[in-house]
């Protein structure tokens, strides 16, 4: 694999994880749209832990704010709120567990095949005609409902409010952003400001409500990394490390954007796009 293709990967990767436009159906659009070979689950996973990283190192108040309240939860000092907020994160992440395990474990093959004509192979690698079909529809219809929670949403809830009914429910919408085209930042951020949460807040929901599924992938596929050879490895880490250094960037502009704009602007793209892929393919 090229250096072209990792940085290619890597900024499409870094700017669409943390965007509420879909990461997963761009990055699978790449060999479509270009001459490189699909990249492969392994590398896609190494750029997602380069965002991880960034979402560790931008939020890292709030990670140690988690990180205590885990503790806590052992009883290893005491932190209520913390705890409170830890174990609403971890109720989350459970969702989106179940639902990875089950596409695994192939209990969605008929469904997949008898309603979207879709061949789930592998993991969660899905491959059809009709496959670039489902992800502009994906994010036309995902993208539309982010408009109109963002439009209606109120804005009197932070992170510090979340429930363990919030925290379900965002899980729950998490959950649904394996289904390529769907954007795990954009179905989270939707279900956030339906529930109420400022738009910047949302954000920071959304990506803190990440970490633990993220993690979960990578440190599941780090020894497959390292199995496959050297050069599958440097290419991993040079992803890696270049989806962190865009993925911070992106962030960073995100969250400053977030607290004087609205989502108009992606859900214009994400619907743009959708057109796009339809017309196209």
């Amino acid at each position: 694999m090229t250096f072209l293709q990792l940085l290619l990967i890597a900024i499409v990767q870094g700017i669409t994880e943390f965007l509420p436009i879909s990461s997963s159906g761009h990055l699978i659009l790449i060999p479509y749209l270009t001459d490189f070979a699909d990249q492969g689950p392994l590398i896609d996973v190494a750029v997602h832990v380069g965002s991880l990283l960034a979402i560790i190192v931008y939020f890292f108040k709030d990670v140690v704010v988690l990180a205590r309240g885990g503790f806590a939860s052992i009883g290893v000092g005491k932190a209520p709120v913390e705890r409170r907020l830890f174990w609403w994160i971890a109720l989350g992440t459970i969702p989106a567990v179940a639902f990875g395990l089950s596409i695994k474990m192939g209990l969605f093959n008929g469904i997949a095949e008898s309603w979207f004509n879709i061949t789930v192979i592998d993991d969660d690698l899905m491959s059809s005609i009709r496959f670039t079909d489902l992800i502009a529809v994906n994010l036309i219809f995902y993208g539309i409902l982010l408009g109109i929670a963002d439009y209606f949403g109120r804005e009197d809830k932070t992170f510090e409010d979340m429930t363990w009914r919030d925290g379900l429910l965002v899980g729950i919408a998490q959950a649904l952003a394996i289904i390529p085209g769907t954007s795990r930042s954009g179905v989270t951020m939707t279900a956030a400001r339906a529930l109420g949460y400022s738009r910047f807040e949302s954000a920071r929901f959304s990506f803190l409500l990440s970490i633990p599924a993220v993690a979960g992938a990578g440190i599941l596929i780090v020894p497959e990394i390292f199995e496959a050879g050297g050069g599958l490895a440097m290419e991993a880490l040079i992803a890696g490390v270049l989806t962190f250094i865009a993925a911070f960037a992106t962030m960073a502009f995100l969250m400053n954007f977030l607290k004087k704009a609205s989502m108009l602007v992606f859900v214009i793209y994400r619907v743009a796009m959708g057109v796009a892929l339809l017309a196209l393919f």
